[in-house]
């Protein structure tokens, strides 16, 4: 039976093509789903070889442990330099994107508390 050795759902192309490669460099054998046309299979490597499953996970384990490590020292290395981009900056170089969202929130928030604020009224 196949089993599900990595999600691709959210996965950033480059970390994708960094497992694919690690998994061929260790001759695990896998295949690749795609999520479809409209999104919703399910996109990942499977394997097939129950054997080659425990090895697998560990060593996609160690790669995104290792992987977290180096994001984390480049954004420690950027926020040093001032460099990193915050909340602020984003909302600088994005204004009407930042205002489209707060508006979708404030009226999501109105639609869903408008009955209970009807019956504190009445």
């Amino acid at each position: 039976m196949a089993v599900l050795i990595f999600n691709l759902r959210q996965v950033p192309e480059d970390e994708a093509e960094d497992v694919r490669q690690l998994l061929t460099e260790n001759q695990i054998d896998f295949y690749e789903t795609p999520a479809g046309r409209w999104g919703l299979s399910l996109p990942g490597y499977w394997i097939t070889d129950d054997t080659q499953r425990d090895h697998a996970k560990k060593l996609i384990a160690i790669y995104e442990a290792e992987r977290g490590l180096r994001a984390r020292q480049e954004y420690e290395e950027l926020k040093a330099q001032g460099l990193h981009v915050t909340l602020w900056d984003a909302v600088r170089l994005q204004p009407l994107r930042f205002i489209g969202v707060v508006a979708v929130v404030v009226f999501i928030l109105y639609v869903t508390l408008f009955p209970f604020l009807n019956l504190l009224k009445n």
